[in-house]
């Protein structure tokens, strides 16, 4: 009887010990919570997209803004919604977690879309309408404060709720799946297939159908995304009682400035001899893998004085084999994670040129429209902000061929998986974005040559812009696609977000870089009298040596990158065995129920 009562027992203490777990440890339900992220994404990405793609026509012909003006507004938004993200991803990794992050974010959107929905419907904060002919004069009507106020309100919340969405969607999906489970890896790769083609189908739709609609109606054409966004955050809720809820692990920033102030502190201190693997184990602190953790990053010689902050001395461990006081003792983990970021700097900044090309896109291109035949057939015209779907186009064609005939021919050559290194990858998108501001620079040649024998409109088809942004795009496929590549690989795990973040990063350089280019361009072409390159009738000026310009920066950026490459040293990895994580899993586990249990005795 005693040893039944006592199995009993048991069993009930087991089955308590799995109720805590599992209120503990909700599993992931992979797919099941997937079409409720999708669906958000993909209304959110078609609400923002589509009101920030056609803002410089926006500015220019609804808000009677002087083109020069409404290009710098415009590169100060997207610049500002693209660095936003580097924000959000620290707050969302150290306080918030993704889920709140995410929420806060389509809340602030939502009424940032509504603000630009108001200022194009109601008539007290929008000025007059005013006609071209009017505008290249600048007789037009400006807008009041109180209408630049309510614009730049609006423009704000869709910057802060830019900020959070970004960083935080694609890393919250991917919470949804068991990174220990194999079926659940796959399932992971479809996943970010389906991500992107649904983002993709949204760009798409944005910059077609949508600024269409913006052409014949700016009150619709905002009120449709404030609707997607409505919409998207209904969807996004409905799923609340799916999704798995990652807890913020902390400040990754506090990690890398105790690695920089240990190796400070430690400066003076003799390290072992690289090659003397016993004594580096003796000496550098070597933590246990922490957290969901799978790989482990090898000490490597690159960047030696950091590796100071790992050395141990008498006091700095204890107990339990943690270091006593982080900002005295480090793990090599922690330190090989520093180097990473280290290793990434140089290469980041070479993308901003890259993106610099891009960013014209969404201005001066748009700016050349206005003065070109934007009619497809008698009775179709093409609206100004829809011309960049073009180089949309071309990035969606071109990565299927990328992917399924040059990689498979260039592995064959170079025996990599992915044809060339991502690296590579990255320069080729370089030269192709210098290309095409070469390409730019001589059709903007022909555009202002036909402009000024036509009494000041071209005849020339907007058509001819087609050539250069497909250019872009081209080189969007192969330096962006391949940035993401390679910022995910080389990215320290627990810092994903940062990676995310980091590409938005770039192009928020590019359009801050593109903003002080103006500015300097029009101070110093103005001098002795000169008329500016950059005007606000653009067929005074000499838009075609500007893009000439760019493509000089894009070539000794090319060098740059070269050298920089060159350089370069590629994460190393150890890739724990997977019995280890199964073990590591249950281990934890039987951690939190022996605190469960033991709760009610303290």
């Amino acid at each position: 009887m005693a040893a039944e009562e006592e199995g009993d027992q048991v069993r009930q203490c087991s089955r308590a010990s799995e109720q805590v777990v599992a209120r503990r440890k909700k599993q992931p339900l992979g797919w099941k919570s997937m079409p409720f992220i999708l669906a958000n994404e993909t209304f959110e990405k078609a609400a923002s997209f589509g009101v920030a793609a056609n803002l410089t026509t926006y500015l220019v012909k609804r808000f009677n803004i002087g083109q020069l003006k409404a290009a710098n507004i415009t590169n100060i938004f997207f610049a500002t919604l693209n660095f936003a993200p580097l924000l959000g991803a620290f707050i969302s990794d150290s306080y918030l977690g993704r889920f709140k992050t995410l929420a806060y974010g389509c809340f602030a959107s939502l009424l940032g879309m509504l603000g630009m929905t108001l200022s194009a419907s109601l008539p007290a904060l929008k000025p007059p309408i005013c006609n071209q002919t009017s505008q290249l004069g600048g007789h037009c009507t400006s807008p009041s404060t109180l209408q630049m106020s309510v614009l730049y309100l609006s423009l704000g919340l869709l910057t802060i709720g830019g900020g959070a969405i970004r960083p935080c969607s694609l890393p919250f999906g991917v919470d949804q799946f068991d990174k220990t489970d194999e079926e659940s890896r796959k399932s992971l790769n479809s996943y970010y297939n389906w991500y992107y083609g649904t983002s993709t189908v949204a760009l798409v739709f944005s910059t077609t159908i949508l600024i269409y609609i913006q052409n014949i109606s700016w009150a619709i054409g905002f009120g449709i995304p404030t609707f997607f966004m409505f919409l998207a955050i209904i969807i996004f809720y409905a799923g609340t009682r799916l999704y798995v809820h990652v807890p913020p692990e902390g400040s990754i920033f506090s990690g890398i400035l105790q690695v920089l102030v240990a190796s400070f502190k430690k400066r003076r201190l003799k390290l072992p001899c690289p090659h003397d693997i016993n004594q580096q184990e003796l000496m550098l602190y070597n933590s246990p893998t922490r957290g969901n953790l799978i790989f482990r990053l090898p000490l490597t010689s690159q960047f030696r004085f950091l590796n100071k902050g790992a050395i141990m001395r008498g006091g700095d461990i204890n107990d339990d084999g943690s270091a006593r006081i982080p900002w005295k003792l480090c793990s090599i983990q922690q330190i090989e994670e520093v180097k990473c970021l280290i290793r990434i700097v140089p290469i980041f900044f070479s993308g901003i040129i890259c993106f610099l090309a891009m960013a014209q896109q969404f201005t001066f291109i748009i700016l050349q429209t206005f003065t070109m035949d934007c009619h497809l057939g008698p009775h179709f015209e093409i609206p100004s902000g829809s011309v960049i779907s073009i180089s949309l186009i071309a990035l969606i064609v071109f990565i299927p061929i990328y992917d399924r005939i040059i990689v498979p021919i260039a592995r064959q050559y170079t025996g990599l998986e992915g044809g060339i290194t991502l690296l590579q990858r990255q320069g080729v998108g370089l030269v192709v974005s210098t290309i095409s501001m070469v390409v730019a620079g001589l059709v903007e040649c022909k555009r202002r040559n036909s402009a000024l024998s036509n009494g000041g409109i071209s005849p020339l088809t907007v058509l001819w812009l087609a050539p250069q942004l497909v250019l872009m795009g081209i080189a969007e496929a192969f330096n962006a696609v391949g940035q993401i590549e390679f910022y995910n690989t080389q990215f320290p795990e627990h810092m994903q977000a940062l990676a995310g973040a980091l590409l938005f990063s770039t192009l928020a350089g590019a359009n801050y870089l593109s903003i002080g280019l103006v500015n300097i361009t029009r101070k110093v072409t103005t001098r002795h009298g000169h008329t500016s390159w950059l005007t606000d009738n653009i067929n005074s000026g000499k838009l075609d040596y500007y893009y000439y310009f760019i493509a000089i920066l894009g070539v000794l950026n090319l060098f740059y990158f070269l050298i920089c490459s060159h350089y370069y040293q590629y994460k190393a990895m150890s890739l724990h065995a997977e019995e280890s994580i199964q073990i590591h899993a249950k281990e934890e586990a039987a951690a939190e129920i022996n605190i469960e249990t033991d709760a009610p005795s303290k």
